[in-house]
């Protein structure tokens, strides 16, 4: 049974933490991501402090909904997103959604969602989160 979805945030969200263009459809994702998984969070290699303004922005822009702001954040180090970094669930209990495959940590991959990235020219007509949704609630 899934518990948490762990979301990336570069190219996978958003663009990027410099540009920051959000991908299009991703209030709707959140939110439908929230009414499948009480949990969700964030699992990206921008600072805290970064995300935390990226955040915050996306809100003010009502792009993303008002708990995005205080979403849980994994801290976590080494070179993958080991997913027993999130503090009380099971690794099978997990989903990242990802669009690096290099991030996934070795024996998880069961529990990636790969999404496609979202790069210049950042096109209004992607897809892709109201795809992967399709994906995610197959796992559930």
């Amino acid at each position: 049974m899934i518990k948490v979805i762990a979301l990336d945030l570069e190219g996978t969200l958003i663009s990027n933490a410099v540009s920051q263009f959000p991908r299009p459809g991703l209030l709707d994702f959140l939110n439908k991501c929230k009414s499948m998984c009480s949990r969700v969070v964030i699992f990206t290699t921008v600072r805290e402090e970064v995300f935390r303004a990226v955040a915050k922005l996306l809100v003010s822009e009502s792009c993303a909904p008002d708990w995005f702001e205080t979403i849980e954040y994994i801290n976590w180090h080494g070179k993958t997103k080991n997913l027993s970094f999130i503090p009380d669930v099971a690794v099978d209990e997990a989903l990242l959604v990802d669009d690096m495959h290099l991030y996934v940590h070795p024996g998880q991959e069961a529990s990636w969602v790969e999404i496609s990235k979202f790069e210049h020219p950042y096109p209004e007509t992607d897809t892709e989160l109201s795809s992967i949704l399709n994906e995610i609630q197959k796992r559930m």
